[in-house]
């Protein structure tokens, strides 16, 4: 009976994060379900404290990336950056687009999803806004679609491939040997699709006399910041050691030079972050432990060990499509830790740990709530004003993704 309970509570969380009844926020939903999961019993508070604290590295990550996005967008820049973007493309909405995608690919590549959602989304607002675009959720889309398409580029282009992996991250030279071609046929598949049906908004007149505004001190500081971060990231991922303290300690020091020489005050960066990210994790922390609980864990490392034995190519491929669908049932970030749990115990192929981290990165693009990176997305949008609803969303990536994850799976047997 506990273990219904269990199952119920979550959904209903989880549902609340994803549907966001009464636009209530994301964090609210998850919070409210791990409160009440304690509350009522069903973990108890050691569980849901070490649940909590396995989220740590997550929290870190987020916590300097955010600082160095909100730094840089109150440096202008992004307006900076826009405006060059803006002239690069002369004119022309479609080479906008494709400039845009190009940048989208290596932010995602060296900074992570998460960083290209809070990093390049008010970039890309700005240079619309800059171009006088008057359909600017075209090039919007990019940075949401990208940031899962290229997340298996690198082992530092997602979180959540250190999730999945945990311990046994491979080195980045088999690394590339497994995910090279993937990533590309990812990135190039999930172009031609987003372009193709986007293009009938892609075909007025934009800006080409943009004035291209001098960046300040602080703006030239937080753009090495950045490149510093993205140079001791891929640092760090060859040699093993985790992503959240090195991008904290650079996001909070690269805030705090430009504070301290432009003579500001540290709340205007605090003010800006948007911090309920942090709890939304948290929370989705403690209902996958509470999940654990049931036994679910210990059920599927059982079926995916006989299924990998008997019929290890097909196991692949189920592997990549069902987690590419609980991704967008419960959040990718709940569906990699569990994943991962499994993975981690279950002792398979390569090819089925392959297959499911592909399901994991790139499964979100299928719906906005897929993934923390579209999700940290939505609040960059809301932050412009501008708005996506979920049916917008999902037939576009009903396409988008279902093709590309078809044939980024068929791609690993090349």
């Amino acid at each position: 009976m506990a273990n219904t309970f269990i199952w119920l509570i979550s959904f209903l969380a989880i549902a609340g994060v994803i549907i966001r009844p009464f636009k209530i926020a994301e964090a609210v939903w998850a919070v409210a379900g791990a409160v009440v999961l304690l509350v009522f019993g069903l973990i108890n508070l050691t569980d849901g404290i070490a649940g909590i604290a396995k989220g740590t590295d997550v929290y870190l990550f987020l916590t300097g990336m955010m600082l160095l996005a909100e730094t840089a967008r109150e440096e202008k820049l992004f307006d900076w950056l826009a405006a060059h973007a803006t002239g690069m493309a002369k004119g022309s909405p479609k080479k906008l687009f494709f400039l845009i995608y190009v940048v989208g690919v290596v932010v995602t590549a060296f900074l992570s999803n998460d960083a290209t959602a809070v990093v390049l989304t008010p970039a890309v607002a700005a240079a619309v806004k800059a171009a006088k675009v008057s359909k600017p959720l075209p090039y919007l889309y990019i940075c949401a679609f990208i940031a899962n398409a290229a997340s298996f580029v690198l082992p530092i282009s997602n979180p959540a491939n250190l999730v999945i992996y945990g311990d046994h991250l491979p080195s980045l030279l088999v690394w590339m040997s497994h995910f090279l071609i993937p990533s590309i046929v990812s990135v190039v598949v999930t172009y031609l699709l987003l372009f193709t049906m986007q293009r009938k908004d892609l075909n007025e007149n934009i800006e080409s006399d943009i004035s291209i505004p001098t960046l300040s001190a602080g703006g030239k500081t937080a753009l090495i910041g950045i490149v510093i971060t993205a140079i001791i990231l891929l640092i760090a991922s060859a040699q093993d050691v985790q992503l959240g303290l090195p991008t904290a300690i650079t996001g909070v020091l690269t805030s705090a030079i430009v504070l301290f020489s432009a003579k500001k005050s540290p709340l205007v960066v605090i003010k800006g972050v948007s911090w309920a990210v942090l709890p939304l994790v948290a929370g989705l922390f403690v209902i996958v432990e509470a999940l654990n609980k049931t036994g679910i864990t210990e059920s599927l490392i059982t079926v995916l060990q006989h299924s990998a034995t008997s019929a290890p190519a097909a196991t692949a491929w189920y592997s990549g499509l069902i987690t590419a669908l609980a991704c967008n049932l419960m959040n990718n970030l709940p569906a990699g830790l569990m994943a991962g749990n499994v993975i981690q115990a279950g002792h398979v192929p390569d090819m089925v740990k392959s297959a499911t981290l592909i399901g994991i990165d790139l499964g979100p693009n299928l719906s906005m709530t897929g993934s923390l990176a579209t999700i940290l997305w939505l609040v960059a949008l809301r932050r412009e004003g501008l708005e996506v609803s979920a049916w917008q969303f999902l037939k576009l990536g009903a396409v988008v993704m279902t093709f590309t994850l078809l044939l980024v799976i068929a791609s690993l047997w090349i």
